[in-house]
């Protein structure tokens, strides 16, 4: 196995080590926390402009539903990232001098400046909009390409002087404000200069992810053979388990490929939310629960027959590297402890995610507990006021992370996501709870000095705290993955655990939308609060299976020495 990864090695890594505000300081003064920033602006950017902002235009100039719904499968891209995440370890021509991270993230971001110049330069009727749909297939493609990258960076730019827990705030900080920005700045810019002149400026504002990407260092190039080592197992049974994870990836591409050309030709399009539902259990079995599968068979029969790493390098040695190793590793590190963190990893943000798609109809809708608001009064609560709220609770969240440590935080960040759900719930039986504490505390008059009333207040006031614990669990949550994913596989291993975390919350919405039909919105955000028990539960075994970890390293310490 790796000499990079040892046990020691992910246990220093996961417990917490608080060291307080000296570290926040010497942070700030480091050219690679600016680079962090802009780069996580660059990837909140696209995110907003193309999943949210480019059905705002399609709306406004009356493009049917039918049609907008050929868009909605460009989204899948990010949750399937992890099949093309080996290709970026590649070197790019032309610009390979820049580095092999830079490189790649200068390409993606020039990608996407032109992205938004044609969509800019495109008016979304008549036979233009098959041209726009292209450019947000090729600018959704690079956007996840993109993050990839960034993931990347951000876990092998890390060390002790800058954390990864740190990095992964500042990285948050980032893409939340340009998801203010991409949302309600961009609406409000395209109310006064027109659609064209929005897309063009969020072209413009690449430049800053172009910026960021200029002043990243470029981390050191890892060797191949400390990637060799993970080769264990004898050559036959890699072969065997690379032949076995390419048939099942190859499926898994065609399966998205077949649903992205039915969406293109046909009307009307085909939901990229029902595919998820469909097919997404058996993607993510057959292109990660299957290699992780075979990888754990490989550690488990092959722990006497690993490479040195000094043996000549095959074509076949070489897809092994790049798709099995980064599993090989992360198996053989965790072990059983694999099962535990799956299920934190699966669990963590489903209480938020699942409900996402619903919170509109909650929002403007009178059925069901419905709070029946106007579209003025949700953009003002969620995307304006709630933005800031989960900035506030990024930076919170970063705070708490050099303070007291990962673990305390992912655990008080599963706990709030779970019990905030319940604030909504209040508000869906009518605010019995919520109503006479703004009143007690005054938070009625505070609001109303802004001209705010009673009901918009409720609805901002739940946001708030809701925002604040998804902002706060974000931090802790990112900050975790990152830390779990190994340096030298960092690009593979982060992209499948986020779309793992992405994927079963999707999968839970379609039962969640028959209980809403049935019952109303508040039984919806009562079991999403007890989904997030499950979370808890697991972030309590990951802190156990640490401490005993980190235990029984120190007594195999102490046996060393003496």
């Amino acid at each position: 196995m790796t000499d990079q990864a040892t046990p020691a090695e992910e246990v220093a890594a996961l417990r917490p080590q608080p060291k307080g505000f000296g570290v926040i300081k010497a942070a700030f003064r480091e050219r690679r926390t600016l680079a962090m920033l802009l780069l996580g602006f660059s990837a909140g950017l696209p995110f907003a402009m193309l999943f949210g902002t480019l059905n705002a235009w399609l709306s406004e100039v009356d493009v049917s539903v039918a049609t907008i719904g050929i868009l909605s499968w460009v989204g899948l891209f990010g949750a399937f990232k992890f099949l093309w995440s080996p290709a970026v370890g590649l070197r790019l021509p032309l610009v390979a001098r820049m580095g092999r991270r830079r490189s790649w993230l200068v390409v993606c971001q020039s990608v996407l400046a032109l992205v938004f110049i044609v969509i800019a330069a495109s008016h979304p009727t008549g036979g233009a909009i098959g041209v726009l749909a292209m450019a947000a297939a090729v600018g959704a493609f690079a956007s996840a390409t993109q993050d990839i990258v960034i993931d990347t960076w951000r876990i092998e730019a890390a060390d002790d002087g800058l954390p990864v827990d740190l990095l992964s705030s500042v990285y948050q900080l980032g893409f939340r404000t340009a998801a203010l920005v991409g949302g309600a700045g961009a609406l409000v810019l395209a109310d006064t200069a027109g659609w064209t002149a929005t897309f063009v400026a969020a072209a413009v504002l690449m430049g800053l992810g172009l910026a960021g990407s200029l002043i990243a260092p470029e981390p050191a190039v890892v060797a191949d053979q400390a990637v060799a080592r993970e080769r264990v197992g004898s050559p036959r049974l890699r072969r065997a388990a690379l032949l076995v994870t390419l048939a099942a990836w190859a499926w898994a591409a065609f399966m998205l490929i077949r649903f992205m050309i039915t969406a293109l030709t046909t009307v009307p399009a085909p939901s990229a939310g029902q595919f998820i539902q469909s097919w997404g259990p058996g993607i993510v079995a057959a292109a990660v629960l299957l290699p992780a599968a075979l990888a754990g068979a490989l550690v488990w029969r092959g722990r006497s027959a690993v490479s040195t790493g000094q043996e000549s390098m095959g074509v076949g040695d070489r897809f092994y590297d790049a798709i099995l190793a980064p599993l090989v590793e992360l198996m053989g590190r965790l072990g059983w402890g694999a099962l535990i963190v799956l299920g934190l990893v699966l669990s963590y943000r489903i209480t938020d995610g699942v409900w996402g798609p619903f919170a509109y109809p909650f929002y403007l809708g009178t059925e069901g507990g419905g709070l029946g608001r106007t579209m003025t009064e949700v953009a003002l609560a969620s995307k304006t006021f709630g933005v800031v709220m989960t900035i506030l609770g990024i930076g919170l969240g970063g705070w708490a992370l050099v303070v007291v440590g990962r673990m305390p935080c992912l655990l008080i960040g599963a706990v709030l996501s779970a019990a905030t759900n319940l604030l909504m719930m209040d508000l869906a039986m009518g605010a019995p709870v919520i109503d006479p504490f703004m009143r007690a505390t005054g938070l009625y008059g505070l609001f109303g000095a802004f001209g705010v009333g009673e009901p918009l207040a409720r609805l901002m006031a739940a946001i708030a705290g809701e925002n604040i614990a998804g902002g706060f669990a974000g931090a802790a949550f990112v900050a975790y993955l990152s830390a779990l994913s190994n340096r030298l596989f960092g690009a593979v291993q982060f992209a499948v655990f986020a779309s793992l975390a992405l994927l079963i919350g999707t999968l839970g919405r379609a039962p969640l939308g028959e209980l809403v039909d049935r019952e109303g919105f508040a039984p919806m955000f009562q079991f999403a609060a007890l989904i997030g028990l499950v979370a808890v539960a697991f972030c309590l075994l990951e802190w156990v299976r640490l401490t005993f970890e980190r235990r029984k390293l120190e007594r195999a310490t102490v046996g060393a020495a003496d």
